[in-house]
């Protein structure tokens, strides 16, 4: 599922972190979950997650944030991982300009096996590392701009800009969570004016679309069908 609710309206989100080996990944996931850098980390094989937790409008928010391996080898695996994501960081070197180039076949890859309403990051770490920049701020903002990313440039080693980046892809996930079940709440309401005041339950596989077009049917022609 893209995203769950219990009874006490607790969610939970799943956020990937993609991009090339060693940009990175591991030390942001690790710095935000735990606080912790690890200048010698080994490679990720495969998949591997944590799970934060953060408040918004007074419910809790758990976000499950899966760090997948950028090794070329590991691709077939972990891209059966991005499915059912909601968020996702796409990460970068600055000091790597290949790094920044691979990040257009990593959002392909991503858009291809995530739902449309993901909410996707451009990430250039390592911003401390000023001496080796290949990457300017300036190419990331245009690059984000061109393909409707949020952009942050952010270093696991000195914690800039780390818990904000994972912060607004909660936070945004949230919002467009929310905007979709005013929305479906919206057209429950909508509908059941159309059936004379009457209350209907829509069931979970029942679209509202095709409960339009069997009051359609039903009434001759009485509802303009859409």
């Amino acid at each position: 599922m893209a995203y769950d609710y219990d009874q006490s309206e607790d969610y939970l989100f799943k956020i990937v972190l993609t991009g090339d080996s060693a940009v990175g990944k591991s030390n942001l996931l690790a710095r935000y979950s735990r606080n912790e850098f690890h200048p010698n980390s080994k490679a990720t094989i495969g998949v591997e997650f944590q799970t934060q937790t953060m408040e918004i409008d007074k419910k809790e928010i758990k976000a499950q944030i899966w760090d997948t391996a950028g090794q070329e080898r590991f691709r077939a695996v972990t891209s059966a991982y991005y499915r059912g994501a909601v968020g996702a960081l796409l990460v970068y070197d600055i000091t790597r300009r290949h790094t920044f180039q691979n990040i257009g076949r990593w959002l392909e890859e991503l858009r291809l096996h995530s739902d449309e309403s993901i909410v996707l990051m451009l990430v250039g770490n390592k911003c401390d590392l000023k001496e080796g920049r290949e990457v300017s701020v300036e190419e990331g903002t245009a690059l984000a701009q061109s393909e409707n990313l949020f952009f942050m440039e952010t270093s696991a080693l000195d914690c800039t800009n780390v818990q904000i980046a994972f912060q607004t892809v909660v936070k945004e996930i949230y919002n467009v969570m929310s905007r979709k079940v005013l929305s479906s709440d919206e057209q429950k309401q909508e509908a059941a004016t159309l059936t004379n005041g009457k209350t209907v339950k829509l069931h979970d596989n029942e679209s509202q679309k095709a409960f339009l077009e069997r009051v359609w049917c039903c009434s001759g022609g009485a509802v303009k069908k859409i």
